[in-house]
């Protein structure tokens, strides 16, 4: 069975203001802090060869997950192929629109994600560099994750736009997309946070891909109108 993230993102800049945030998440009294985690996340073009990389792969995801990597790679299009290494944790994942946004940025997607065992990150990525996949953008990140009512947050603190909150909600029916967007835009007006415009997001992924080595591994930020 598909499921969909429908993910949209606030961005929040200042820690006073994801302190904030927190605080009224934490008001609500069922709402439990679920992780907490240091990654390195790093993003690759989708220029390579899907078949060959399904193969590769396969020699190290449960075959109880071949058909849904099958699926989500050969089947669906506009794909953003990844790699996370998650304090020693190593995944790979790979979204696919559902909507008309990006697959990097999106707000609604298709998820295939599976720990790799045995991989280091660079194992991992070198995999599918050989399989002619090349490099987009790598970014480090610390991230907390919470489950708010139906909503799961994480609260990211990333190198270059500060601190971030993303709120998702996961379902198994297209026809839910917009109601579940509607959700959360409902939850982010209660909440009195705004949500990031996706051409601004654009402009801010460019610009960080285009100035990665000043960012990448540091805590340093920019703000992009």
């Amino acid at each position: 069975m598909n499921t969909f993230e429908i993910e949209i993102k606030v961005l929040l800049g200042e820690e006073e203001n994801a302190n904030n945030l927190i605080q009224k998440l934490l008001a609500h009294p069922d709402t439990k802090e679920t992780g907490w985690s240091n990654q390195l996340n790093h993003y690759f073009l989708a220029n390579g060869d899907f078949q060959d990389l399904k193969d590769k792969l396969q020699e190290y995801i449960h075959p109880d997950h071949h058909e849904k990597l099958e699926h989500i790679l050969i089947n669906w299009k506009k794909h953003s192929i990844r790699t996370r290494d998650a304090d020693g944790k190593v995944l790979f994942v790979i979204k696919a629109t559902a909507d008309d946004t990006t697959s990097e940025n999106g707000t609604a997607r298709l998820e295939f994600e599976h720990e790799t065992p045995g991989l280091t990150i660079h194992e991992l990525d070198k995999l599918i560099l050989d399989n002619g996949f090349e490099y987009q953008s790598k970014w480090s990140r610390n991230r907390k994750d919470y489950a708010y009512k139906d909503f799961n947050v994480s609260i990211d603190q990333n190198a270059w736009y500060g601190y971030v909150a993303e709120f998702e909600k996961i379902i198994s029916d297209a026809e839910q997309i917009d109601s579940a967007k509607q959700a959360i835009r409902d939850e982010l007006a209660a909440l009195g946070v705004e949500e990031l415009a996706q051409d601004r997001l654009e402009r801010m992924f460019s610009h960080y891909n285009a100035n990665r080595p000043e960012y990448y591994g540091t805590d340093k930020t920019f703000t992009i109108l």
